[in-house]
């Protein structure tokens, strides 16, 4: 990493000049040099250098100033000029580059809904290359810049409405301590995109440590070319150099590589479910290889608890439902694992090496997933029931369709020395059609809560810690959304400030920590973008 003069990340940033840039030293590229690399040597490399399409009379819709801060990028950047006139507006729009950039759009390949897709690519994300930062290196890439060489047929566009929605749970992601890629600007244009219906054209700028997915690695192993089984070696090592450096000395990468990255993904499936988030789309091009949450596109939380609720409108077979997104995360790191046997030769024969490392999926996930249980429910020991107790908060909830994100809120401010039926936790108990069912389950939890000696009072800061007051409810995006394409981006400029602190009650939020409205049923999400 270079060391070429860095803002601390927590130092306050000082006016910007009338002109500014990031220095073209500190744009690193390392991925694009790769590609060159192998595309010169092998005749195979990982993506096309490319440039955007125009996007006529951008404007900004909103900007990020917590990340460009923690970027190191002084205060007013994106409004200052810079030199040849390359203002931050036009270049995070597509139409204009900053010396030192490399951009390029990537290939790779996957499984969409559980099929093989074959060659894929960003159809419409254009990498614009790796900037050393206060935060390590970051990607900086834009999405909707135009049509690129795997846009395969598409315009290469997003639209706004979209576009809203991938900006704000970007930051309501990283704000509820869930791994993501992040946003840092949103531009509009009223540049014409055909989708059901003629909207209008945006681009998001998303940043991350890398944008690598299990896709890459599988675009790489459908083959028996040698040249393509020497990229996906190089890749790995890639990979495990700049993110993984704990695994260097490993005796096989790719196998280590594998298991590291099933732990996160482990992980980052507990994250979810536990904050009733649905991604929609989790085909194995949509899996980053850090463990982040990644292309946002029809997503969704939970208002009224339904475990097999599907949030895309797309997945008519409830594939991507929240129930199964823990299992169909355990299917993608088997669809990489298979990307990678090429390189692991004890997996050749009878040897069960790949099968042990995927068989520890079945113990990192529910030990991730009953920490975050634990932690919503405020218990501050370990014991064996414990996944057996939230889940039978769960089905409580799912026969009553209770509000998944209102009931572990108030759930923090429960009286385990009174009985249920105590008028001091009527704010819980009231959410719950089948009293008798959840007076049956509140004794549980009392008991359990008297065993460890909880304190209540110690136990609400800690559960108000993790049971966020606020998420990206669909019907709160819909009024930005609807607000954003009459003129008006207030709305989404405050939803992404609230979004920030998700676990802090906030003055006149009032309205976005309560119930959706009755409208809010009828919303629907699908893939088209």
């Amino acid at each position: 990493m270079s060391t070429l003069r860095h803002m601390p990340a927590d130092t306050p940033p000082s006016a910007a000049p009338a002109s500014w840039a990031p220095e073209p030293a500190l744009w690193l590229n390392r991925f694009a040099g790769l590609s060159r690399e192998l595309g010169e040597r092998l005749s195979v490399p990982l993506g096309t250098p490319w440039e955007g399409d125009p996007l006529p009379r951008p404007s900004w819709v909103a900007t990020n100033a917590n990340l460009a801060r923690e970027l190191g990028w002084p205060e007013h950047w994106d409004h200052a000029e810079a030199g040849q006139g390359a203002s931050a507006l036009k270049v995070l729009s597509g139409n204009a580059q900053w010396p030192g950039m490399a951009p390029m759009a990537t290939v790779y390949s996957g499984h969409q809904f559980g099929v093989w897709a074959g060659q894929l690519g960003d159809g419409r994300a254009l990498l614009l290359g790796e900037l050393d930062t206060p935060l390590g290196p970051q990607e900086i890439q834009l999405k909707g810049a135009g049509s690129t060489p795997y846009s395969r047929r598409a315009d290469g566009r997003a639209v706004l409405r979209s576009s809203i929605r991938e900006f704000l749970c970007s930051e309501a992601m990283h704000g509820l301590g869930i791994p993501t890629t992040r946003a840092l600007t949103l531009s509009a244009s009223p540049k014409p995109v055909m989708r059901e219906t003629v909207e209008t054209a945006a681009v998001v700028t998303r940043v991350a440590p890398s944008f690598i997915r299990f896709g890459h690695f599988e675009h790489f192993s459908y083959t028996q070319n040698p040249a393509e089984r020497e990229a996906l070696q190089a890749l790995v090592d890639f990979v495990v150099t700049h993110h993984y450096p704990e695994l260097l000395d490993a005796p096989n990468r790719a196998l280590a590589l594998l298991e590291a990255v099933l732990q996160r993904t482990a992980s980052l499936m507990a994250a979810w479910q536990s904050v009733g988030f649905c991604h929609g789309v989790m085909n194995t091009d949509n899996m980053s290889i850090l463990g982040l949450t990644i292309d946002y596109g029809p997503f969704g939380f939970l208002d009224g608890f339904n475990p097999d609720h599907i949030c895309n409108h797309s997945d008519t077979q409830g594939r991507y439902s929240w129930n199964n997104q823990p299992q169909i995360g355990y299917w993608n790191l088997r669809a990489l694992a298979q990307a990678l046997l090429p390189l692991i030769p004890e997996a050749k024969g009878d040897n069960p090496v790949v099968v042990n490392v995927l068989k520890g999926y079945e113990t990192h996930f529910p030990a991730a997933m009953r920490a975050r249980w634990r932690a919503k429910l405020g218990l501050a020991t370990d014991q064996d029931d414990d996944g057996k107790l939230a889940v039978a908060l769960l089905e409580v909830m799912a026969q009553g369709a209770v509000d998944f994100t209102i009931a572990f809120r108030r759930l923090a401010g429960w009286r385990s020395d009174l009985p249920p039926e105590a008028p001091e936790n009527a704010p819980v108990r009231d959410l719950f059609l089948d009293r008798a069912a959840f007076d049956a389950w509140a004794l549980r939890y009392n008991a359990r809560l008297q065993a460890e000696g909880s304190i209540d009072a110690e136990r609400a800061e800690r559960m108000r810690r993790v049971n966020p007051v606020y998420v990206l409810r669909n019907h709160m995006a819909e009024v930005a959304i609807k607000q954003a394409q009459a003129g008006d981006y207030s709305e989404v400029q405050r939803l992404h400030r609230l979004l920030q602190n998700p676990f802090d009650e906030q003055p006149g939020a009032e309205a976005d920590a309560g119930f959706p409205p009755d409208w809010a049923t009828s919303i629907e999400v699908s893939c088209s973008s």
